[in-house]
């Protein structure tokens, strides 16, 4: 008999995780919050069928730390939308994975504690419960689909879905996002290139067939009928922003060469921003000439915002955190968010419903 232990050499332990379907009983959706996933999605596809004219836009909290913040910022978000419903869908950002390019705070559902206890069983109950609430005060809801594994506890209650630049390229974040019933933008890659984005669009469209888990965490094959409604989210990268009129123009072109639809958003944050959230607003304000001068293609735009502006590290005493401020990237504040919003509105309302969708050459002919 062989004594020598071959596998786990690096594993201290294991725990079982409450699976999908006991979450599901534990936290429900009434019909009502059901009804805001349903409606915001259905909104968000229209969009990109242009079968609906409204630009839809991915607001809030670069992560989500704090419960209380976030249903105080939401109830101004839900306010601030129906101040704009005509021109703009707004959906909340709640982000609670964040990838890391070394180590840290990797977001609410591993470390809700933010003490490196990584309950993740609490995570996944407080961070359903929350979208829960969201969803019933009517407010439909985006989140970074990062880990494999959790879609299964909580994408039945969100209507956008991102992957992010560092994951874009990745063959297990196309196929799972290939199964996720939202619709799905792929952020450009970090060094700003569209190549990996649009191999990813490509890719999504397609069935898949891959290991994952099912309802009742169990190992399973599964199959996937490809989404449809995937679309590329430009955030720059490589130290350049790629928001301004020409590299629009270049991602759409190549957009139409691969036969994709050229339906793109803008990511108002990170290198377009050059990481400095004051510039937000600029970002934003040249998006909204583009589409006055006769931009046919950005369906949607993307801000990171919180109550207060700025950012902060996590202290080692957590009661030293200050309340809505971003405990990641640097956010701007509720009161630039709104008037960014209000500003937008008035710009682009009686220029989007004119606006006609680009078609590639395959498509003129057919």
């Amino acid at each position: 008999m062989n004594d020598v232990q071959m596998d786990d050499l690096n594993v201290l332990s294991e725990e079982t995780l409450v699976t999908p379907e006991k979450l599901k009983a534990l936290v429900p959706a009434s019909d009502h919050a059901l009804k805001t996933v349903s409606s915001g999605r259905l909104a968000i596809k229209n969009i990109l069928k242009r079968q609906d004219p409204r630009l839809f836009l991915i607001v809030g909290p670069c992560s989500i730390h704090d419960m209380s913040a976030a249903m105080e910022y939401a109830e101004r978000l839900k306010k601030l939308s129906e101040e704009v419903s005509d021109s703009l869908l707004l959906v909340m950002r709640v982000y609670f994975e964040k990838p890391r390019t070394t180590t840290g705070w990797k977001g609410f559902i591993n470390d809700p504690n933010m003490n490196d206890s990584f309950n993740i069983t609490e995570g996944l109950t407080r961070g359903r419960q929350l979208l829960v609430d969201l969803a019933e005060l009517g407010l439909p809801t985006s989140t970074e689909a990062l880990d494999p594994v959790t879609p299964q506890y909580m994408q039945d209650l969100i209507s956008w879905s991102a992957i992010g630049a560092r994951t874009t390229e990745s063959q297990t974040h196309r196929e799972m996002a290939s199964g996720l019933s939202s619709s799905v933008g792929f952020k450009n890659g970090t060094d700003g290139g569209l190549e990996v984005a649009i191999n990813a669009l490509q890719s999504v469209s397609a069935p898949h067939r891959f290991l994952g888990i099912n309802h009742q965490g169990e190992v399973s094959v599964i199959h996937t009928r490809g989404n449809q409604h995937a679309h590329i989210v430009l955030r720059g990268g490589g130290g350049r922003p790629n928001y301004d009129s020409v590299s629009i123009s270049i991602c759409e072109q190549q957009l139409l060469k691969a036969d994709i639809p050229a339906n793109i958003m803008v990511d108002c944050s990170h290198a377009n921003s050059n990481k400095d959230a004051s510039l937000q607003p600029l970002v934003m304000n040249n998006v909204a000439n583009q589409i006055v001068e006769g931009n046919q293609s950005i369906v949607g735009l993307m801000v990171e915002s919180h109550l207060n502006f700025g950012n902060q590290k996590i202290p080692d005493n957590l009661a030293d955190l200050e309340y809505g401020v971003s405990v990641t990237d640097a956010c701007v504040s509720w009161e630039t968010t709104a008037e960014m919003i209000h500003s937008l509105r008035d710009k682009v309302k009686d220029h989007l419903p004119e606006r006609k969708p680009l078609s590639s050459d395959k498509e003129a002919a057919a």
